[in-house]
């Protein structure tokens, strides 16, 4: 009979595991943008004319507090871009102002199916508007002209560093009324992070004073590396230095009620996503306004404006920032400024994740692969909580020696319940056993299983990672869903160990609870559900000894 019963579920578990693995195979891969193939990598060496690439100079920051107003003139970017090769980067440079209006990563592939269409990060298209942008403005600055901004001229319509070169510097140069300005960008093997300098030689007969500002401008669409089918929890939006906190964001919504505007001693500027960051470093010893504003197009603006320089005629001066654009690694952003480092977002909980992932880093540095070390790692989370587990087993386990006795209560009380409560308060109080001594450790842990999530989903060491078999990518939801299968198989089997509740309702929603979890699981990602599988096996094992060690313990007595 019980075999009868059981054909229907098991039938009815494979029906539905089968129409949710098709549904991921549907809709759970992400899309190739046609911008981005290495077919149409020629197509955008040039910008069309369209709405995205006419840009106005309420780009241009003024050198005060004051927000500059837009001029009606519209100036259209050029036609040609630079392009620019190294090893990690793949980027477009518009003459028109020279800014960094296109950038791909060609380390970090968009999909692991497709290794040859790297992640794009910039972009200025009709469809999506992500840029950097730099220039000088002020009271000669020719980025503040009333004609538009200034057009660069280069030596050559595209840069490539060589196998063997370790640095490439990219110059363009435009000259106005005797001043001479050449604005370079330097490229080094292997490095995020390029410098973007201004040599201003004045050559006329008038002093010079401009301001050198540098933004990061971005629509309001969705992260484009959300890796989730149900959507990234992330942080997509602004974050910059102050003084009084090293880590302040300015969310879109933030901004839509008005501008931010700060001054700073150096400090920083960037734009978070998934990832993901990008980020302008001023010089240290500058004092610098920093703000946050919306244009007209309704694209978001962060960015700084340095202090005026002033150049005698005759004389010539250097200044520059330096962009950082690429993936969040911890020693890296440090390295740049103070603060940078708390761009990768591991939420309220970071004082536990940080110290989580420095250990987890360590264990990776000896056994070179994730997967590996999150079992590592989850088996010295386990002996760390050791005293408070073997706690909260023990009193499951007495829980579960008095449950006879416990069965006896109800049929003795029946329905009345404050007799019921009485005899049970009796009963604990008789066998020594706290009724909370088995949740109090486990929600002492639940801190620790949250920080471990966001180190997990934060990452970037974790996208695209390969544990073994299957997985092939920690950082996303496992594509058959075996994993949160199995979770939900060793949850079960570890409430079998537990004590029955003596509610009827509370024992069925428990038996509820692997499947419940089994469904919450299926978009984790496979890393985090790793480490919630190997704290079950763990825990089941250690419960178990604890659970036979104990029975046996009250069979003597008897």
């Amino acid at each position: 009979m019980k075999i009868h019963r059981s054909i229907p579920i098991v039938a009815l578990a494979v029906v539905s595991y089968l129409m949710v693995y098709q549904w991921n195979a549907d809709y759970g891969m992400a899309q190739l943008p046609p911008a981005t193939t290495a077919a149409s990598s020629q197509a955008t060496s040039t910008l069309t004319d369209s709405p995205a690439s006419s840009k106005t100079s309420e780009d241009v920051p003024t050198s005060s507090s004051e927000h500059v107003e837009a001029i009606s003139s519209v100036q259209a970017s050029s036609d040609k871009l630079i392009r620019v090769q190294t090893d990690v980067f793949d980027l477009a440079i518009d003459p028109k102002g020279g800014d960094v209006v296109q950038l791909s990563l060609p380390k970090y592939p968009l999909r692991q199916d497709r290794p040859d269409v790297a992640f794009p990060l910039f972009d200025n298209s009709a469809n999506h508007v992500y840029m950097a942008q730099s220039g000088l403005t002020g009271v000669n600055g020719p980025d503040a002209r009333a004609n538009g901004r200034p057009l660069y001229s280069a030596s050559q319509a595209s840069y490539q560093l060589a196998e063997g070169q370790d640095e490439l510097v990219v110059e363009l140069k435009f000259s106005e009324a005797g001043i001479n300005y050449v604005k370079s960008f330097s490229f080094k093997r292997g490095i995020y992070d390029l410098a973007v300098s201004y040599r201003i030689d004045n050559q006329s007969s008038q002093a010079w004073s401009g301001n050198l500002f540098a933004q990061l401008k971005r629509d309001a669409s969705a992260d484009p590396s959300s890796s989730t089918a149900t959507g990234s929890a992330t942080y997509l939006g602004a974050a910059l230095w102050t003084a009084a906190k090293p880590y302040t964001k300015v969310s879109m919504s933030d901004i839509d009620k008005g501008p931010f505007k700060e001054t700073v001693q150096g400090g920083w500027v960037a734009w978070l996503q998934h990832y993901f960051v990008t980020a302008w470093i001023p010089a240290k010893d500058a004092s610098n306004l920093v703000q946050t504003r919306k244009d007209s197009q309704g694209n978001y603006i962060v960015g700084f404006t340095g202090p005026a320089l002033n150049i005698p005629a005759g004389a010539s001066v250097e200044t520059s920032a330096t962009l950082y654009a690429g993936p969040k690694i911890q020693e890296n952003l440090k390295v740049l400024s103070s603060g940078l480092e708390l761009t990768i977002d591991y939420g309220m909980l970071w004082f536990i994740a940080q110290p989580i992932f420095w250990l987890l880093e360590h264990i990776h540095n000896l056994l070179g692969n994730w997967g590996w070390s999150i079992i590592c790692l989850t088996i010295v989370i386990k002996l760390a909580f050791f005293p408070l587990s073997a706690a909260s087993y023990k009193s499951m386990a007495r829980m579960r020696a008095v449950a006879p006795k416990l069965a006896a209560l109800k049929e003795q009380f029946g329905d009345d319940r404050q007799k019921m409560s009485q005899g049970m308060m009796e009963l604990y109080k008789k066998e020594k056993i706290n009724p909370l001594g088995g949740c109090l450790p486990i929600l002492v842990q639940m801190p620790v299983f949250l920080a471990l999530y966001w180190v997990l989903l934060e990452s970037v060491e974790m996208r695209q990672a390969p544990w073994m078999f299957w997985i092939t990518d920690l950082s996303i939801k496992d594509p058959f869903f075996l994993l949160p299968i199995i979770m939900g198989a060793t949850m079960f089997i570890q409430q079998q160990l537990n004590p029955t509740p003596p509610d009827p309702m509370q024992a069925k929603v428990m038996k509820l609870m692997p499947i419940i979890f089994t469904f919450f699981f299926l978009w984790f990602p496979a890393g985090l559900v790793l480490y919630w599988v190997v704290n079950n096996c763990l825990s089941i094992a250690q419960q178990w000894y604890i659970t036979r060690k104990i029975e046996a313990a009250a069979a003597q007595k008897a």
